[in-house]
């Protein structure tokens, strides 16, 4: 699952035969039991907050929609790895899956940047917060991050990479080339460094402000604390790895001539890295449960509300 364009002509040959499989389909297989039921409850839980007006509710619920269709690709690549990298679906399978892939990832990341947004300005301009903080807002910042994010990955239907009928292969790691190699540098910058940037000044600047505050109480403060450490560890342990090997792939394209030696050493590395941003289709409810006061108080309540609907509606047939 790589965004890049092989030259076929002189691809590197990459001894996916000498790789152990079994914990990269032993991350997808917990990934996915542990991923799919949190975030079908997070997208239920965040859809009630939605319907409460909450504005953080929004982008949460996206999130956790978005991971449901990445997580929906996951037994599909277990299948791949498992049999030693062989893709047997089809070049348009091949590139649905990826095409998934990337845009769960981006559209991931900068969700987690309206997050911290929204917590930035809730919490520093807690007053002002009321006129700038509105549900029209947040709905069309989500569109518009998904249109951008789904449309610059457009491409991916068009690289020979995805062609699977002669190498069996879907997305992995070649030979670099100038185009690929801008691309990666796009990628780190816009998709990682920049919003890398936002979360952690926004929520530095959210941790300094509660703590210097005298009014809040001990346990909102805490509350406001788990959740920013917990947005910026879960990017850099999700996101960080993956964006460095894009970037020392890149620079190495410039600077060395051992392209494909380079390319089989950082393999494992740049495997262990995909399997790490997967995770964070499996923690991001955490982050729901950091917002919410009593994330059993809420599931119960939401599960009245709905047997209240069904009745509701039974009597009304009936």
């Amino acid at each position: 699952m790589n965004s890049t364009t092989p030259n076929h002509t002189n691809s590197c040959e990459i001894p996916y035969k000498e790789e152990n499989t079994l914990p990269i389909v032993a991350l997808y297989s917990t990934v996915l039991t542990v991923g799919l039921p949190a975030n079908l409850i997070t997208v239920f839980l965040t859809f009630l907050e939605v319907r409460r007006k909450n504005v953080l509710g929004i982008y949460l619920f996206s999130l956790s929609v978005c991971d449901l269709i990445y997580l929906s690709t996951l037994p599909v690549w277990a299948i791949y790895i498992n049999k030693g990298h062989r893709w047997d679906w089809g070049s348009l399978a091949c590139k649905v899956s990826s095409y998934i892939f990337f845009n769960n990832m981006y559209i991931s990341i900068f969700l987690l940047c309206c997050v911290s947004m929204d917590r930035f300005i809730a919490v520093i301009y807690a007053v002002e917060s009321r006129g700038l903080r509105k549900m029209k807002h947040a709905v069309m910042v989500t569109i518009v991050i998904v249109l951008v994010v789904a449309v610059g990955h457009v491409p991916v239907f068009t690289m020979s990479e995805g062609d699977t009928e002669e190498e069996k292969q879907c997305f992995e790691p070649d030979e670099p080339s100038p185009l690929v190699t801008g691309f990666n540098y796009a990628r780190f910058v816009i998709g990682f460094f920049i919003p890398l940037c936002i979360l952690v000044v926004t929520n530095l600047a959210i941790l300094a402000n509660v703590q210097a505050s005298a009014g809040l109480e001990s346990g909102k403060k805490v509350k406001v604390r788990n959740l920013a450490l917990a947005v910026i560890l879960f990017f850099l342990v999700c996101f960080t790895p993956y964006h460095v090997i894009l970037l020392l792939r890149a620079i190495n394209f410039h600077f060395s001539n051992e392209k494909c030696d380079f390319e089989r050493k950082i393999y494992t590395p740049y495997t262990i890295s995909l399997g790490l941003s997967t995770i964070n289709s499996a923690i991001n409810p955490v982050l729901y449960v950091l917002t919410s006061n009593s994330v059993h108080t809420r599931i119960h309540n939401g599960l009245q509300g709905v047997r209240s609907s069904l009745r509701s509606s039974s009597a009304f047939v009936f």
